[in-house]
């Protein structure tokens, strides 16, 4: 059995750049050719680097040395976007094939407000400096390596048997304003999602709490609408280059996570609302307290909630915990609980017991 004799190294931007100039770097192999990036994904990069975040391991594999220019050769097999993409931005004439409407960009507001729109030169010496001393974790593979044993790797590597689930992809496929912002205030209320024992840890490695986030920018955008991943993708794809509510969404959403936290508090998990799906039937309901479903996207100021409807919210609660509620109520909060038909059954049951329109 053969044994790869790989090396595992680290190697600054600044190691890339010069490379590519010297033209020792070979950034597309034929067999790991790929879709250029989209300037979303080129703008979340370079703030990547510049907030010194980690990044996937870097895959280079040895050529043999230029027998004119004595020059070792490297290949990059796995990483190739991420080092164009620094190449572009720092140094675009380094690029032989440089594309000007598709290699040159600039960093998005959304993703770094101090770089928005500034090209390399721009930037202050020591954010220049910070992205040409960022590090990448390298591995080398000997240049006796074939494209199959390569392919194998990766192969290896993605052998989880763990398909991505449609949060996953999502984020893997925007980069824009509306993702940017869920997946902040998302992480915003981490000790919440964990306190009400919505989320289990892995439930948060797998991003679903962005993804009840996103539902409820939904709802304040939209009202009460049921749970299809088609109109999840739409709302990330429509608000994707622009997203002008952004601010008022954000604030309305947090100002109702506060509400709920300072009325139910630790209290929650005790009561069904713990469960995601229940969850969504609490925030739309107290949204509709604070500020009403499909009232416009402007700044308003959110109604008080008070005592006796947080009264009524936890007798509600145990109404569904000991089963005695209405049949078609407990029916709408045990089965298909996403469906737009469940969900306004358990909104309309909420605004009967509170007694509010």
């Amino acid at each position: 059995m053969k044994t790869l004799d790989i090396s595992k190294t680290n190697y600054k931007v600044s190691d890339f750049l010069t490379w590519q100039k010297a033209g020792t770097l070979v950034l597309s192999p034929s067999f790991q050719r790929r879709p250029v990036w989209e300037p979303g994904a080129k703008s979340y990069l370079i703030d990547t680097v510049v907030r010194g975040l980690p990044m996937p391991i870097i895959f280079l594999r040895e050529q043999k040395s230029d027998l004119t220019t004595f020059e070792p050769k490297r290949e990059v097999v796995d990483g190739q976007q991420r080092i164009r993409t620094l190449v572009s931005y720092i140094a675009p004439i380094f690029l032989k094939d440089l594309n000007q409407s598709r290699d040159v960009f600039t960093v998005k507001r959304s993703h770094n407000k101090e770089l928005y729109g500034k090209t390399f030169s721009e930037l202050p010496s020591e954010t220049q400096q910070a992205i040409l001393d960022y590090e990448f974790s390298v591995h080398i593979l000997p240049s006796s390596t074939d494209d199959r044993e390569v392919l194998e790797i990766f192969a290896r590597m993605n052998a989880t048997g763990v398909k991505l689930n449609d949060q996953e992809l999502r984020n893997a496929e925007y980069y824009g304003e509306f993702k940017t912002s869920m997946y902040k205030i998302a992480s915003e209320q981490l000790n919440r999602w964990r306190t009400w024992q919505i989320f289990t840890e892995n439930n948060i490695a797998r991003m679903e709490e962005v993804e009840i986030t996103s539902e409820f920018a939904l709802l304040i955008l939209k009202g009460l609408t049921g749970k299809t991943q088609a109109s999840i993708n739409k709302i990330y794809k429509d608000k994707d280059p622009e997203y002008p509510e952004c601010a008022e969404v954000e604030r309305r959403f947090r100002l109702i996570m506060d509400t709920i936290d300072n009325t139910l508090g630790d209290g929650l998990k005790y009561i069904p609302f713990s469960k995601k799906t229940l969850f969504y039937s609490l925030f739309a309901f107290v949204y509709q307290c604070q500020f009403g479903l499909n009232s416009p996207i402007e700044k308003l100021t959110a109604k008080p909630v008070s005592t006796d409807i947080v009264a009524k919210i936890k007798l509600i609660g145990k109404r569904l915990q000991n089963k005695t509620a209405p049949e078609k109520v407990l029916e709408a909060a045990t089965r298909r609980t996403t469906n737009i038909d469940s969900r306004r059954t358990l909104f309309n049951y909420f605004l009967d017991e509170a007694k509010i329109g």
